[in-house]
């Protein structure tokens, strides 16, 4: 069955929910976790090497073009949009409704394919992964096609 899924999100926790009608409450049915995206920079680079060794000695600090919690927000934004697709692929998806940090939706955008871009109904920029079901409802547009 077809369903309005409402995906709240930041850079490393994403709550899906069901809703099945505009008065309907939310139905939290997964939850996903990216682990890594809690460390601080440090914690990630640690074991990273420091320098790169030139031919007399000298050499220059090691630098990523992305910093490891950046890529950790970029790894788990394609995690979400490939569950999106794979939801949209499977005939389980009739409406998306995100609500995310505005860093993470910018990123997830980028990740979901065109097909699944055209199922989003409403987004948000805003980071509510830590508030209540009750409070998430309330952020939510009181109207829902079906």
């Amino acid at each position: 069955m077809k369903s309005n899924i409402v995906i709240v999100a930041d850079n490393s926790r994403a709550r899906i929910f069901t809703i099945d009608s505009p008065k309907s409450p939310l139905q939290e049915i997964e939850s996903m976790v990216q682990s890594e995206g809690r460390l601080h920079e440090g914690d990630m680079t640690s074991d990273l090497p420091g320098k790169i060794l030139g031919g007399a000695g000298g050499g220059h600090a090691y630098e990523s073009k992305t910093d490891p919690k950046q890529q950790q927000s970029i790894n788990f934004a394609k995690r979400v949009a490939q569950y999106l697709d794979y939801a949209r692929k499977t005939n389980k998806l009739y409406n998306i409704l995100i609500v995310a940090a505005p860093q993470f939706l910018g990123e997830l955008r980028q990740h979901m394919s065109d097909e699944t871009m055209e199922m989003v109904v409403f987004e948000l920029d805003k980071d509510l992964t830590k508030h209540s079901v009750e409070d998430i409802r309330t952020h939510l547009p009181k109207f829902l096609t079906h």
